[in-house]
């Protein structure tokens, strides 16, 4: 037996529970040796065994003047996991997602002679396509998830990429039936329900919750729509729970129960991110919302270089689910697109549509094939 150890570092909701898979399908991997975890880990990390050289649930941040503040914090965890990379000498450093932060670390680490391996690619494709030099200088591997980003990093000269698949394929599935999820919140199941999804990060959740919840309002003063808002954490609650006692309209807030708020309703309103694409596996009708500050809006547009914001309108290649993006989220806009969806037969179409965009995604073993390309390295 010998000891492999791995640096792992994740900055975000989805990259920890992305990382987490992941740890455990190496060791999954590797029954014969000792495997040691450290880096920047979140709850999920953590609970998988890894080390938390620093908690990264302090470290999603959105918006160029919130980094700005947080910039001390980021400095330090910076050196912190240095330090911890100098100390420890990992065989490979995995870089999750997070690139404002991983790739200047994979600078520091590859000039130190350590391996990097980054899973889940950066959107380059999407903007900053400059940044793709750092990713030829300094990543050893590029674990994509998305099925056209190989093809774009061959297209740019970046050859040492694979292609695993998505982790979210096969793996997002719903817990329990309508039937049980409604009886466990005391819903309707016959009546219509709308799941919203306001966003992990407190930025966006205090600029996105309100619009929907204006939206609600409009809809809800014909009908008879039940809405849900489902959290990941108990750290949004304080956020949501503030926002929503001023509405007029009774909501349902789930926590950790996602997906099977999802499987329940008959349509749902997401920002713009990771959930987007798990809707789509899902099979939920939705509309995809994002709103953040004019400023940061105006800074970042210009570098936006897709058609679509959404995940799944990417890899379906059209605008199958509506955008709504900044000053076309309004209360009404999004009120309008949510009665469309709950037309039949919209709603029936779309959901057809997006079952096979989902198998696009491949059929699961993301985290086991991105795990065998990382022991492959350490040999």
């Amino acid at each position: 037996m010998k000891t492999l150890r791995f640096m792992i570092v994740a900055g975000e909701a989805s990259g920890d529970g992305h990382a987490a898979k992941l740890v455990r399908a190496i060791r999954d991997g590797s029954p014969d040796n000792k495997i040691e975890f450290f880096g920047s880990a979140g709850p999920r990390m953590r609970e998988a065994g890894v080390t938390a050289t620093v908690e990264a649930d302090s470290l999603s941040i959105v918006g160029l003047a919130e980094i700005g503040r947080a910039l001390p914090m980021f400095l330090m965890t910076m050196r912190k996991l240095k330090a911890a990379a100098a100390k420890n000498q990992p065989d490979v450093a995995i870089l999750i997602d997070f690139p404002d932060f991983n790739l200047k670390l994979a600078k520091h680490l590859k000039k130190q002679g350590i391996r990097v391996v980054y899973y889940i690619s950066p959107q380059l494709w999407a903007w900053r396509k400059y940044r793709i030099s750092s990713v030829k200088k300094y990543v050893d591997l590029m674990l994509t998830i998305l099925p056209f980003e190989k093809d774009w990093y061959d297209e740019h000269g970046v050859s040492h990429v694979e292609y695993v698949g998505s982790p979210l394929a096969r793996e997002v599935h719903a817990d329990r039936t309508k039937q049980q999820f409604c009886s466990d919140h005391e819903l309707d199941a016959a009546k219509p329900i709308i799941t919203l999804l306001p966003g992990s990060r407190h930025k966006e959740i205090v600029q996105i919750l309100p619009v929907m919840l204006a939206a609600a309002e409009r809809l809800a003063s014909d009908s008879d729509i039940q809405f849900v808002i489902a959290i990941s954490s108990a750290k949004q609650r304080k956020d949501i729970d503030q926002i929503v006692a001023g509405s007029k309209v009774n909501f349902t807030v789930v926590e950790h129960e996602t997906y099977d708020a999802l499987i329940a309703s008959d349509a749902a309103a997401v920002t713009s991110g990771t959930a987007t694409l798990e809707t789509g596996i899902i099979g939920t009708p939705l509309v995809i919302v994002y709103k953040t500050s004019a400023i940061n809006y105006k800074l970042l547009e210009p570098f936006i270089e897709v058609p679509h914001y959404g995940l799944i309108n990417l890899i379906a290649g059209e605008r199958l689910a509506k955008e709504l993006i900044q000053g076309d989220f309004t209360p009404q806009t999004l009120a309008d697109e949510i009665n469309r969806l709950l037309q039949p037969e919209v709603n029936a179409e779309m959901r057809v549509r997006l079952k096979e965009t989902a198998d696009k995604l491949g059929h699961g073993g993301a985290s086991k094939r991105a795990a065998e390309a990382i022991l492959k390295i350490v040999g």
